[in-house]
Parts: structure tokens; sequence; C-alpha cells
């Protein structure tokens, strides 16, 4: 099974959910780390069906809307638990279009260079912005099993943003010297 798939599993393990709501956690809550098209979740979701790992229920919705509320099965849960026992892979390079402009920068003048670091600055500030309110949410002393892996993938994802808001800084200098 592909990661996605593992990824369908523990989100459904946390709770009995409908396609259209995983996609929803998929453009949200897990956007940062891991993202999905709803085409390729509702191709797995048939997977994880077929292969016994999830079932669903259809709800009726008002008066003509069905939806499948998915949940998770005893062998669903054996192969997640499996998948979270497993070694890590070896870290991977994420692709980073900008990073990869920033390669080629001979390309583009001081300016424009400067120009592209500013908005990436940008974007690193709105985000670093909005993952602090979600932080601030927590009560550090008292957080339950449920969201400890949401409180600590926010805190390295605001450390990460603090380090290349930190580098574009220090690139921005060296740029305008």
């Amino acid at each position: 099974m592909n990661t996605l798939g593992y990824a369908i599993l523990g989100l459904i393990d946390k709770n009995k959910i409908t396609g259209y709501d995983l996609t929803k956690i998929f453009n949200d809550s897990v956007a940062d780390f891991w993202s999905a098209k709803q085409s390729q979740i509702y191709t797995e979701l048939k997977k994880l069906v077929d292969a016994a790992l999830i079932e669903y229920e259809v709800v009726i919705q008002g008066e003509v809307l069905e939806k499948k509320v998915y949940s998770i099965t005893t062998k669903g849960k054996e192969e997640l638990n499996t998948w979270m026992h497993e070694d890590e892979p070896p870290l991977s390079q994420s692709k980073d279009v900008f990073k990869l402009r920033l390669y080629f920068s001979e390309q583009l003048t001081s300016q424009e260079l400067c120009g592209k670091f500013e908005k990436q600055l940008e974007k690193c500030q709105l985000l670093l912005t909005r993952y602090t309110i979600k932080f601030n949410e927590y009560d550090s002393t008292v957080i339950s099993a449920a969201k400890i892996g949401d409180y600590l993938l926010l805190k390295g994802a605001i450390a990460h943003l603090r380090t290349q808001i930190e580098w574009i800084n220090e690139s921005l200098v060296y740029i305008k010297k």
C-alpha cells in the first residue's frame, strides 16, 4: 500500500469520516506535510474498501443526498499499527520550486532575485502567523494523546519557518551587498 493509503487509514482511525471531509483535511490540517488531490483520495478509498481495511455506511443527509461515512476495520487497524512501527525511510528532499529557481538565479538581476526572496519571505511570515495562532490554542502542559501529533508538528513547522525566515533575511542582505 502507498503512503496515501496509510494517511487515509490514520485519519479514518481518528474519526469516522466522509470522502469530502477527508479532502478538506488534506487541504487544511495535513496540507503542510502531505498533499493529495480529491481524485487520489477517492481512488485510494475504493482500494481500501476492496482490501477490507475500511468499510462505509451510506447515510442520507437531507431528503436526497447520500454520503458514505467510512470507518476502519480491525484488519485496517492492524495494517496501520504495522506501518506505524516500521523504521522511517531515509530523509527525502522535497520538491521546492523556489529553491530550484534559486539554483538558476544567474538568469535574474539582483533586483529580481531580491523580489523573489521578498515574496517568499512574505509567504513564510503569513504561514508562521497562521501556525503560531493555531499553536497558541494549545495549553502545552495538558495535551491529549489525540492532539500530541498535531502539537509536535506545529512546533516543528514553526521552528522550520523561523529558520527559513532567518535564511531569507541573510540572503537578502548578501544579495544587496
